[in-house]
């Protein structure tokens, strides 16, 4: 019976310490108010804690020195519903870390040193709901497809950035946005800038302070002005102009109607040249049988 506890002891030890990270234990340095709350708010930490209770719902990790998530961080705690990375020194986000947060709603990655929002960084994450990446000075780049699959996505705030400029259809692509705060950007009134505008001019009831709370930089003197003093005739210039992806549909289209003409014309002279030998056959044809 003795070798056969003995033999029992380190897997009876492997579950007490899995129900335990499941369960009651909390991370040195910080406070669970109850099972399913971490709070490690202003500690000092310079990385995310480890023991974390697997089953957490609300982990509160700002006003740190954390520089960098884990790939596999939502992996393993996907019970994790709100998740507050406020005021910490992330510069970038590892692909695919955020990807596979089927359950978080709320994300705060405010206050830090990010410098861009790749595509496809959320991957499908359907449930979030308010997404606050704003007061990071160096974000000056959101991928086209950043926010893809964010079809719940009801507040995002952007405010205080980098950004000159944003692709409009990030803002098309989330149905159910009701929130959008991008006051405090560099934005830069240029054509690129034009298509954002009508936008927020027909979405201006989203914007919190309103399209005055919004300015830009005019083009000829670099005088800030605020959006409700502009028009769609400010950018009337733009109309004329062709963007990236015109240019590249013009020219595909050229290309196409090239190779469609080329075709065109091999098939064209390869009939008139079969036509050419039958005439010149029928015409021996009859000659041979005249003698």
């Amino acid at each position: 019976m003795l070798p056969c506890i003995n033999w029992l002891q380190p897997f009876l030890a492997l579950i007490s310490s899995t129900l335990l990270t499941r369960g009651h234990n909390c991370p040195s340095s910080c406070l669970c108010p109850d099972h399913h709350t971490v709070d490690c708010t202003s500690q000092g930490l310079t990385r995310v804690p480890d023991s974390i209770p697997l089953d957490v719902r609300r982990l509160l990790l700002s006003n740190n020195w954390i520089p960098w998530i884990p790939s596999d961080f939502l992996v393993l705690y996907s019970d994790l519903v709100y998740l507050d990375l406020r005021n910490n020194s992330l510069s970038q986000l590892e692909p695919g870390t955020l990807s596979t947060s089927s359950r978080l709603v709320f994300l705060d990655l405010g206050s830090n040193n990010l410098t861009e929002i790749p595509s496809g960084t959320f991957g499908e994450s359907r449930s979030l709901i308010k997404l606050r990446l704003g007061n990071n000075p160096y974000l000056s780049m959101v991928g086209r497809d950043a926010f893809t699959g964010l079809t719940s996505l009801r507040e995002l705030e952007l405010e205080r950035n980098g950004l000159t400029e944003l692709d409009v259809s990030i803002l098309e692509s989330l149905p159910s946005l009701r929130l959008l705060r991008l006051e405090g950007n560099p934005w830069f009134c240029n054509c690129h800038f034009a298509k954002l505008f009508l936008w927020l001019m027909e979405n201006r009831h989203k914007l919190p302070k309103g399209m005055e709370g919004i300015e830009c930089s005019l083009p000829l003197d670099g005088r800030r002005v605020p959006l409700s003093l502009l028009s769609e005739d400010s950018f009337r210039e733009c109309r004329g102009i062709l963007t990236l992806t015109d240019y590249l549909i013009v020219i595909f289209s050229g290309i196409s109607v090239s190779v469609a003409a080329i075709m065109a014309s091999f098939f064209l002279a390869s009939t008139v040249h079969c036509f050419q030998r039958l005439s010149k056959g029928s015409k021996g044809d009859e000659e041979d049988g005249n003698d």
